[in-house]
């Protein structure tokens, strides 16, 4: 069964749907070792691995397109929803990232209604002109039946063009034939629920970390709201970070080991030391 038709398998169980972010091989591996069916592969949390920086259409399709083949490789079985971004330009942009994403084995891909180049600031999310907007993600649609990978069509224009707009998008989105819907920044549990209630029954994926400007439910406020996919961004990004950092300050105050580090035998096992000798014994050569 091809990866989209497994991830459609999934939706249709009941319950809302927990999502770790992920961003290489070894989060993808760890996340898939943990029992989870589904991963995000988070642009977020691709650019702050890959560049130490924001997430602020700084990264490329290359660089997104590399660290999905990453996480696919180290965990083929984990269905992956990519983040396509805005597509990296117009509807025929659009339809090489969807084509290139469904040839290599990714469940879904993320397209948003974002203005690309961005504008010089970190403030605010302009979106395209909704009509604008359709074809871009009719293009995702068209090109999606190539491979059958699945569409999730976000809209970004809720803190610039207001809740009602927002809806229509999401309408929009499922007429031209969205298979998730996404909207972003909801500003209260109400908005949620027009939200959900113009997804006429498509799933509805939330991002449920802390911290950001928007209405952030708990998992089970969430799936009692109508959502089916939860993701958490800085979930595993950053607990990471904080090891990270904790090693370091233990290294200037000139020990060799935070007291959070993993015993050497844990780590060896997760990395795969055990599974490489295992498949290398049939190319020994003996004696």
């Amino acid at each position: 069964m091809s990866a989209p038709a497994r991830l459609r398998a999934v939706l249709a169980e009941p319950g809302l749907i927990t999502m770790p972010a992920v961003w290489d091989g070894l989060t993808a591996k760890m996340t898939a070792a943990a029992g989870f069916k589904t991963a995000f592969l988070s642009g977020s949390c691709v650019a702050a691995s890959r560049l130490g920086g924001p997430d602020l259409d700084l990264i490329s399709f290359a660089e997104m397109f590399d660290s999905f083949n990453m996480v696919h490789a180290a965990a083929p079985d984990l269905l992956v929803l990519a983040d396509g971004d805005h597509g990296y330009g117009n509807a025929m942009n659009v339809q090489r990232t969807v084509r290139a994403y469904g040839r290599a084995g990714a469940a879904a891909i993320l397209i948003e209604d974002k203005i690309t180049p961005r504008a010089l600031t970190a403030a605010g999310k302009p979106c395209l002109p909704r009509e604008e907007a359709r074809m871009k993600l009719r293009a995702a649609v068209q090109a999606a039946k190539e491979s059958g990978i699945l569409i999730l069509a976000r809209t970004d224009c809720r803190p610039t063009q207001g809740i009602d707009e927002a809806v229509a998008r999401i309408e929009m989105f499922v007429d031209e034939g969205a298979d998730i819907v996404f909207l972003d920044s909801p500003a209260d549990e109400a908005e949620i629920r027009r939200a959900i209630t113009a997804s006429k029954g498509r799933p509805h994926f939330a991002v449920l970390s802390p911290g950001a400007p928007r209405a952030t439910p708990s998992k089970t406020e969430a799936e009692a709201l109508g959502f089916k996919i939860g993701t958490y961004p800085t979930g595993m990004l950053s607990p990471a970070a904080a090891g990270i950092k904790a090693g370091l300050d233990i290294l200037l105050a000139g020990g060799n080991e935070a007291p959070s580090a993993l015993p050497p035998a844990e780590l060896r096992g997760i990395l795969g030391y055990g599974d490489y000798d295992a498949q290398a014994k049939q190319f020994i050569i003996p004696g």
